[in-house]
């Protein structure tokens, strides 16, 4: 670890991981959503990366641009200001209740439209905003997996998607800022992590950042890369309840943030998940005849009261793995 200066909206942290810098990596899948065959590339680099970049979305970039413009206005408030936001899910440095913390400030929110948590983000930002850009985020989220499921030859095709459908669905949106840190020239070549390696705990993740850099990805060799980032198109990631739900088919991916000496990142991630009582289990349509499931049956709340209360690189859903229950 190295000690650096902060900026004032991240005095309060003093110790933040490093790491050596890793190669760009140029072969992340990208799918247009309007190819005839996407469902079939859909499926593939779930199953490969468990990520995909995905272009002709149909989302507004006016919507993604004028939120990333409310988002920075927000973020450039004095520290005092921002802090008051604190109930409604500001934070700073500080990621969970473990002791993980990074370079990073950010605003997370369920996204039940009755939550006091989303009218407050509404009445801070410029309400159509947040509304336009959650909106239609949540319709591409549905289309995706829709789409998914097609891929998959799962019937009905809405079997994913009623989850997130749902009018309970545990699902949140999250704005991420990463300050510039100058002082990175001095660390002899090293990056300041600003979001340490995890996995979402959802079934599905669905990101878009301006043009800085920093996001990366683990492959399947353990390998860190960087993804170039795109601000006019969404980054797709499975989460760990889909990797369950698939019976490990697809494979939720592992990836951190790094962050950059002279610009700033904002990211924007919509966290699609199921309602709190949902039974997450594998599939029987996507098993072969006497497969076993690879998990234990377990509800979404069981395993997000886990994932919250465990260090954010925790590979969490060893503990609901058969195998390993089955040695204890």
């Amino acid at each position: 670890m190295v000690v650096l200066s902060q900026p004032p909206a991240l005095e309060h942290c003093s110790l933040i991981k490093t790491c050596k810098p890793t190669c760009v990596f140029t072969g992340i899948p990208v799918i247009d959503l309007r190819d005839p065959e996407a469902k079939t590339l859909i499926v593939k680099a779930c199953e490969e990366y468990g990520f995909f970049k995905l272009t002709n979305h149909g989302v507004p970039m006016e919507f993604m641009t004028r939120l990333e413009a409310e988002a920075l206005s927000f973020f450039n408030l004095p520290q005092s200001d921002k802090d008051k936001a604190t109930p409604f899910g500001y934070g700073s440095n500080k990621i969970g209740p473990n002791g993980d913390v990074g370079w990073i400030e950010y605003l997370l929110v369920n996204t039940n439209p009755q939550l006091t948590s989303l009218k407050t983000l509404s009445e801070n930002f410029c309400s159509y905003a947040v509304n336009d850009y959650i909106l239609a985020v949540k319709r591409l989220a549905f289309e995706v997996v829709e789409i998914m499921a097609d891929g998959l030859e799962i019937e009905p095709r809405n079997v994913l998607s009623r989850l997130l459908r749902d009018e309970k669905s545990d699902s949140c949106f999250r704005l991420n800022h990463y300050p510039p840190c100058p002082q990175l020239q001095a660390l002899s070549g090293r990056n300041l992590i600003g979001f340490g390696e995890h996995t979402d705990p959802q079934i599905i993740s669905i990101l878009r950042s301006n043009n800085t850099s920093g996001l990366q990805i683990c492959l399947r060799d353990r390998t860190w890369v960087s993804v170039p980032p795109d601000q006019t198109s969404f980054f797709i990631s499975v989460g760990d309840a889909l990797q369950v739900m698939s019976n490990g088919r697809l494979r939720s991916v592992r990836h951190r943030v790094l962050t950059d000496s002279m610009q700033s990142r904002v990211s924007m991630i919509y966290f699609g998940g199921p309602p709190m009582s949902e039974k997450i289990v594998a599939l029987p349509c996507l098993m072969a005849k006497g497969e076993e499931s690879l998990y234990k049956e377990f509800t979404w709340w069981e395993y997000k009261t886990c994932a919250y209360n465990s260090r954010l690189g925790a590979n969490r859903l060893g503990l609901f793995e058969k195998t390993a229950n089955a040695s204890l």
